[in-house]
């Protein structure tokens, strides 16, 4: 069968769009078939955690929304709506963590808080800062954004802290601010 030369540019035109759309569904079919559903194994509302050694409690966490993403390949917990954590050391004094958002890391024992992270000792000690990591297993915290630190000395402010728990030991970089001196 021949056509005439006015319906071969129609007919190649139907042909080329069955093809494109044929091809984009079946694409679509594959993505489908490829995609994996990232939804929560739970979820849960108003949490209070408390978290014990040997009997001793070292912390409690209270947020109102988790998100347990346990069941991935890389799993971790989600606290969307940020958290409110008292940490306890030996002596139980107390560190007081809030932020407006959290993500635990199971696997690295690593919280990373975001959002107006301020953390307050028993002491006075107040740190504020955007983003914030707590290694849980050796209790240390760091980030690399700006902060601000005040104390009974003054106040500081620079880009770059790294510190324990208890505020015993402090490292930070790019340092600026008034800070009383004993000299």
């Amino acid at each position: 069968m021949i056509l005439p030369k006015k319906y071969i540019v129609p007919v190649v035109v139907f042909a080329v769009v069955t093809l494109i759309f044929g091809c984009e569904s079946n694409f679509k079919e594959v993505q489908k078939i490829n995609f994996s559903e990232f939804v929560p194994a739970s979820d849960a509302d108003t949490v209070n955690i408390k978290y014990t050694d040997s009997g001793r409690i070292t912390g409690v966490l209270i947020s109102s929304k988790m998100l347990d993403y346990s069941n991935l390949d890389f799993p971790f917990t989600e606290f969307p709506k940020g958290i409110d954590v008292t940490l306890y050391d030996k002596k139980q004094k107390r560190t007081f963590i809030k932020s407006n958002y959290a993500v635990s890391y199971k696997s690295t024992s690593i919280i990373d808080l975001q959002g107006k992270v301020r953390i307050t000792s028993e002491e006075g000690q107040v740190l504020e800062t955007e983003q914030l990591y707590f290694d849980q297993k050796n209790e240390w915290f760091y980030t690399e954004r700006k902060f601000k630190l005040t104390d009974a000395k003054g106040v500081s402010y620079g880009q770059g802290i790294d510190f324990s728990k208890d505020f015993k030991v402090i490292n930070s970089q790019r340092i600026s601010g008034e800070i009383e001196s004993n000299e």
